[in-house]
């Protein structure tokens, strides 16, 4: 009597975990999708304004240095664009406190909008976009960690699969979040996630060697291929996890 009521116990303990696996994955591949969804709208981003499709406004650039060069060889000097004599986007040649000649850089022109979008409205976007890609990720992570601890108190199986997506997810969280933010701007230490203020630094940087245009496709291309390839092996390492599942206990 005591074996059956044990038999019926554990099946219940058994039944309850297989109900939770269920939410656990619905949820799963629900935030992946957001998460793959935030990604896509990141490169698009980026893409619309490296080609030139939304340019950068004159606003966006006041934040950031332009050099003037001094005709006589001496150091060259960092003036904002906020202190600068610059009229309707066009160079003007100014004159230092020693009487020497300066030339100030001539800024890239704006290359417009498309489709209504301008790079302030893309700024927004991108700004909602990684706060909620940020959220997204780490509600996905947690998901995974509670369905690894789910797999142990069950006993369900299949553990070698959800604790390497697991891990997966952890490595793809953390190359996420936007170091540069914590560390400040900068630290060498950076995360996929871009502001719209890193994106006008390195759109506006004239860029004179290979060496600095692989660094910046890798920054906002390579960087981000990388964590999606991550998130999809996590992925699909978590969807072996309950095939595993059910097919231990012969639901499949």
């Amino acid at each position: 009597m005591d074996q059956n009521q044990k038999s019926k116990e554990n099946l219940l303990d058994t039944t309850d975990c297989l109900e939770a696996v269920g939410v656990f994955r619905a949820w799963k591949n629900v935030l992946f999708v957001i998460v793959a969804a935030c990604l896509i709208l990141l490169q698009v981003s980026f893409w619309l304004v490296n080609t030139g499709c939304i340019g950068i406004s004159e606003k966006a650039r006041t934040d950031e240095s332009i050099v003037i060069k001094v005709d006589k060889g001496t150091d060259a000097v960092k003036l904002t664009v906020a202190d600068s004599n610059i009229v309707e986007g066009k160079a003007v040649a100014d004159v230092n406190e020693e009487g020497h000649k300066a030339v100030i850089a001539k800024p890239q022109e704006s290359a417009g909008c498309l489709l209504g979008i301008t790079f302030n409205l893309l700024s927004w976007v991108i700004t909602f976009v990684n706060a909620f890609l940020v959220l997204a990720a780490t509600l996905y992570f947690l998901t995974i960690l509670f369905s690894l601890k789910l797999s142990l108190i069950g006993r369900l199986g299949g553990i070698s699969h959800i604790s390497r997506a697991f891990f997966i997810s952890l490595v793809a969280l953390i190359l996420l979040v936007p170091w540069q933010l914590v560390f400040g701007f900068g630290t060498a230490v950076v995360g996929a996630i871009y502001t719209p203020c890193e994106l006008v630094k390195w759109k506006t940087t004239e860029l004179t060697d290979i060496f600095g245009t692989v660094l910046y496709y890798l920054r906002f291309c390579g960087y981000w291929v990388l964590v999606v390839l991550l998130l999809i092996l996590s992925q699909l390492r978590s969807a072996r996890w309950t095939r595993a599942i059910l097919r231990r206990l012969e639901v499949i």
